[in-house]
């Protein structure tokens, strides 16, 4: 699990000192559906496919 986690989105309630995230938790989305082929097809820059 990861420690830390960062956050660009300045204006979000959950954003700790402009750059990390203070959610109890995070909540990643697919752009096409419940399958992603690469971190483009999701709102997470650090996806990366199941193998």
């Amino acid at each position: 699990m990861a420690k830390d986690v960062l956050c660009e989105v300045s204006n979000c309630v959950h954003n700790l000192h402009g750059k990390s995230c203070g959610a109890d938790e995070i909540f990643v989305v697919s752009h096409s559906g419940r399958q992603a082929h690469n971190s483009q097809e999701t709102d997470c820059k650090t996806f990366e496919p199941a193998r």
